[in-house]
This record gives C-alpha cells, structure tokens and sequence, in this order.
C-alpha cells in the first residue's frame, strides 16, 4: 500500500499538479483501493493538527521577523559593516555579500528571504562597481541558501516538528555547516575576481567614501542589526525561552529597532509588512498542513518499518546510504519545496539511519543543506527567479553563473555529510 501512495504522489508531481493536492490524492490512495490508513475524516483531522500546533508558529513569526528586518534596512547596515573590513582586498565586497547573507540567514530563517533582502541592495552595488550583472546574481541566488542553514531556521523548525529531535540541538548543528559553505564560497568569489578583474578605482573610491565616516559611526548603525541573531539564539541556548518565543521575540525586536531607533518606517506602513508575511506562509501552511496528514498515511501504511527493512537487508554501511540520500535528495530539491521533503521524508529516513549509527542531528543538517541547494538549481529553484527578477535577468541565465558557487557548495557537503563533527561540534 505504502507503494501506491508514493506513486500516486510522485504521478501527481510528474503530471503538474499542484503538491498539496498531489498529497491529498497519495492520502487517499488507501481509501480509494479499500485498505486501512485513511479516511476522509482522518485525512481532515490530520490536516487542522498539522497546522495547530504550537512549534511550528515560529515559521510565521520568522518570516515576520525577516521581513521587517528586510523593510528596515538591516542588509545595507550588515553589508557596510562587513565591506568596511575586507572591501579592498581581492574579491572582498562579493564576499562582503556573502557574509552579509551568512549573518542574514540568522535574522531571517529563509533563503528567499535572504536572497529577496540582502539581493536587492547588493546586486545593483556590485553592477555599479563593474562586476557581472548575471554573476553577482548567481552568486546571491546560491548564498541565500545559507538562509536556511544558519541558525535560526525555518526548515529546522519544520525537520524538529517532524522528527521530535531538539530544535536547538538543530540550530546548533548548522552553524559550522553553514560557516564552512560560506568559505567555499568566498574562495571561488576570490578566484574568480582575480582571474577576471575588479575595477579597482571604483572600490576605492567607494571604500575611501564608507571609511572616511569613521568605525564608530558605522558600529553605531549596523550594531543593532548585529545585535538580533544575538538576542534570538541567546535565548534558545541559555533556556530562558523557546524557539518559538524566541520567534516572537525577533518580531518585537525588529519592530523596535525599525521604528524606534532606525526610523526606517513608521506605525502605519507596519500593516502591508504583515500582509506581505502572511502572502508568504499562507501556501506554505496548507502545504505542511496536507504533509503532516500525508505523513501520517505512510506511517500507517507502515512506510518508515519497509524503507527500514529494506535500506537495513541492503545495506550495512552508513556511508553508502548517506551517498544515496545525499543524490535523491540533491534530485528533490530541484522538483520539491525544501517544506513537503522534510516533512514527508525525515520521519520515514530517519529510523533506518540511526540504526546504522548516523546521528539524527546530523542527518537533519545533511538534509537541510541537500536541499537548500536546490534553492538555487533549475527548474524550480525558487532563489533563481528571487535574483532573476532582482537583476532583471532570466533565471536559467542566473543559473548557468551560479553553477560554480553550487559546485563549491557541493565540495562543503561532502566534508559536512563525511565529517559528523562539524555537525555535532557544539552539542
């Protein structure tokens, strides 16, 4: 049974449908052929108690969080701190960019929000400083992808809610993972503007400009945008609260540094910034809403005891099945939302791994990380058309100048799928 649902979902997708309603056609698979594991009144139930859940309203609040920071010019604050130290060196305002996505991700929990905040005041900088329009665009549309890695994150929320491991434990996990994909990053950003060339007038100009105002003034401006990852995650590791109201924390956070201090915008404009927020979750919510019934079906087909089975009378090294995880999921990302795959697929996977040792902690970072990837890999990579529109180029063009920073994205994977440690570090 639990092989004719996967291949109605899986028909579904091929056939364009809609994902939550390729999920709903999978969970009622069982009805429709006459077995056990599904009703429409289960199917309903399941739904409403995937969505009413306490933990998973830190998604909305994220996501709120992230976008008042975006309104409230918290990424050209973080850029001008970052560009003040290392814009002169060869390559230093890409990676100038790069870490302002690295400490963004902390702010946001997103990759297109990432992308969306940080891209839309970088890319038309880097274009004005003589880099590649399509370039700088490839480069943002790979580096919101830390978004989602670097702590506090939302598909860590979802692969906790899932799962049950420690939301913590999670957001612990992905910070090395996330540092060391921003390095490799920032190594082909270096490479690249040495081989091709920086119009070097241009940045020191522009960099005699940002420094000629002092350090203090600029720590003074960019302090509070440094000072929210702070706050939030504080919180979480010293127990004082949870993730979710740490969330709620960041909304309130950034409203008051916005408003009070930056005075980016006023009491007014604060409504369309929630509508914007509420755009944003509204399908992701029916869609984790139908995942979480969807799930459910499968456990009830026994899905997670044959995957168990099978991957355990197959295989005997844990090594083997990460390298066959880490390609279905690097395919998944392309076609499927970084939401639906962890809620659908980690409470299936995760038994048979740990029975071969792997650590759930590390397997959530390993899936995280494969599939923020396919935020920036064609067809559907949802950073691409992010940076595309930003730039005003297609997204297929954004994607042939993001294939570099993708493949040195992919040489961090490996180490972080090989290497449990730079998962486990701070546990």
């Amino acid at each position: 049974m639990a092989l004719w649902i996967f291949l109605v979902f899986l028909v579904g997708l091929a056939f364009a449908v809609p994902i939550t309603m390729s999920m709903v056609l999978g969970a009622m698979t069982p009805l429709v052929l006459g077995g056990t594991g599904s009703s429409i009144q289960q199917l309903i139930a399941n739904s409403f108690s995937g969505s009413d859940t306490t933990p998973i309203l830190a998604v909305p609040l994220f996501i709120l969080g992230g976008v008042l920071m975006a309104e409230g010019g918290i990424s050209r604050r973080l850029f001008n701190f970052f560009a003040y130290f290392v814009g002169n060196l060869p390559g230093g305002l890409p990676c100038a960019v790069i870490l302002t996505c690295l400490f963004y991700g902390a702010i946001s929990g997103s990759g297109p929000a990432t992308t969306a905040a940080v891209g839309s005041m970088t890319i038309p900088f880097l274009v004005e400083m003589g880099y590649d329009k399509t370039w700088s665009a490839g480069m943002v549309a790979t580096a919101g992808g830390l978004g989602v890695i670097i702590p506090p994150s939302i598909p860590f929320v979802l692969y906790s809610l899932a799962t049950g491991v420690s939301t913590g434990a999670l957001f612990l996990g992905g910070i090395l993972p996330g540092i060391l994909i921003g390095l490799g990053m920032m190594v082909y950003a270096v490479f690249y503007c040495i081989k091709k060339g920086e119009d070097k007038e241009k940045i020191n100009t522009k960099m005699k400009e940002l420094r000629g105002n002092g350090f203090l003034k600029l720590l003074k401006e960019s302090f509070w945008a440094l000072l929210s990852p702070v706050i939030v995650l504080g919180g979480i590791y010293s127990g004082l609260v949870t993730p979710t109201e740490a969330a709620c924390i960041s909304v309130f956070y950034s409203l008051f540094v916005s408003l009070v201090i930056y005075k980016s915008f006023t009491v007014k404009e604060v409504i369309p910034f929630l509508a914007k927020a509420v755009k944003t979750y509204a399908p992701l919510c029916f869609v984790l809403a139908f995942a979480v019934a969807f799930g459910r079906v499968l456990a009830l087909a026994k899905a997670p005891a044959l995957i168990e089975g099978f991957i355990l009378t197959n295989f005997t090294s844990s090594f083997t099945v990460l390298t066959g995880i880490v390609v279905i999921f690097l395919i998944l990302g392309m076609v499927m939302d970084t939401g639906p795959a962890i809620v659908i697929l980690s409470p299936i996977l995760l038994p048979a791994v740990q029975a071969l040792g792997v650590d759930p902690v590390h397997f959530g970072v390993i899936m995280v990380c494969c599939l923020s990837i396919g935020l920036a890999t064609p067809p559907f990579g949802l950073d691409l058309f992010v940076a595309g529109t930003l730039s005003d180029t297609p997204p297929m063009n954004v994607a042939k100048k993001a294939i570099p920073f993708i493949l040195a994205f992919g040489v961090a994977l490996f180490a972080i799928t090989y290497v449990p440690w730079l998962s486990l570090a701070f546990l």
